[in-house]
């Protein structure tokens, strides 16, 4: 009987199916990132504009101090009563409202970015003034 063994094993390793992954992972990827968007602030640069001029009397000014506590216009507020507030001011005004965010030296990002927000939502003009030093 003249039957063989084949005892050699083949150490070769095929590359093709491991390119075809790697290209579907990258169109995979691609496609994904396309449609995920940032979380991230809308911030309005300065710009010129031919459009009416605010007098500093119609802006109104929230403080924010070192603690994270809320002023409003120099009254003391939290953040659920300043958002009712602001609403409110954005609804009864119905067009441009402005508001300055005054943060003091040292106070938590999160209090700023809650005043922040907060514009936002309520479609707000929030000038963030802070101090040079």
């Amino acid at each position: 009987m003249g039957l063989k063994k084949r005892s050699k094993v083949s150490a070769e390793f095929s590359m093709s199916s491991l390119t075809d992954i790697i290209f579907l992972l990258l169109i995979f990827f691609m496609l994904t990132s396309s449609l995920v968007s940032p979380n991230a602030l809308n911030l309005k640069l300065p710009g010129s504009s031919k459009s009416k001029i605010t007098s500093t009397s119609d802006i109104d000014d929230v403080r924010i101090t070192r603690g994270g506590e809320f002023r409003l216009n120099g009254g003391k507020e939290t953040a659920a009563s300043l958002e009712r507030k602001l609403s409110s001011l954005a609804r009864s005004k119905r067009g441009e409202v402005s508001i300055t965010i005054s943060p003091a030296s040292g106070t938590p990002v999160e209090s700023v970015v809650t005043v922040m927000d907060i514009a936002m939502r309520y479609n707000i003009n929030g000038i963030l003034a802070t101090e040079l030093k």
